[in-house]
């Protein structure tokens, strides 16, 4: 085994296992998507810590364990259709492709998405569709979606992604100030909207129309 291999058991065990991570197949993803090639060269040695790490642009790629915490209370069984607003390195979307059958995920600089998806390729993920746009206008011509994860945190739940949720979709985002949000989850059920808060979480600014401005 090598050593990220190692560094990866690790983290799973030590970082998930441990604490409240139970979903089998959010803890199988985040045991097989090597972590390590998200990152620069110069930071792979740490991509397995519990922590986040900058990857450029202003942005972070998001500690292991919010990460499995936001992909296990979308409660995926595998054959879902997943939007993600907010690409970053790549990693969250994916982690969500090892589960579900389709991920769709949108970011807004464009250095970042080039990188994402050429690991993407390297990886051969093949189930992810990436594009440059304003992610809290979502992606309208692909919806609706059974599940929308945003990882950044905005003043409030995009309206826009609300209406591109499917009927019995599951929609997590990090809700509130610039310094610090709640794990919203947002459910929709026979057209009624139910919001629950799962813990205090600390993001990058959600940019765009129905989010933070620049």
């Amino acid at each position: 085994m090598g050593q990220f291999a190692t560094s990866r058991k690790r983290m799973v065990q030590e970082q998930l296992l441990n604490r409240d991570i139970v979903d089998a197949k959010t803890i199988a993803a985040m045991s097989e998507v090597p972590r390590h090639l998200f990152v620069d060269d110069a930071m792979q040695g740490r991509a397995y810590g519990d922590h986040p790490l900058p990857i450029g642009a202003g942005q972070t790629i998001s500690q292991p364990y919010i990460v499995a915490t936001m992909t296990q209370a979308l409660r995926l069984t595998g054959d879902e259709k997943v939007l993600e607003i907010g690409t970053g390195s790549g990693f969250q979307a994916a982690v969500l492709s090892r589960i579900c059958c389709q991920v769709y995920t949108v970011e807004r600089i464009n250095s970042l998405l080039a990188r994402a998806r050429k690991t993407f390729d390297k990886l051969r993920y093949y189930n992810i569709r990436a594009k440059l746009d304003d992610g809290t206008m979502g992606w309208a011509g692909n919806g609706p979606y059974d599940a929308i994860i945003v990882t950044a945190g905005g003043p409030e739940v995009p309206q826009p992604l609300v209406d591109q949720l499917a009927e019995g979709g599951r929609l997590i985002i990090p809700v509130g100030d610039q310094q610090i949000q709640e794990l919203q989850l947002v459910e929709k059920n026979e057209g009624q909207v139910k919001i629950s808060c799962l813990s205090s979480v600390r993001f990058v600014d959600l940019v765009g129309e129905h989010g933070w401005s620049k």
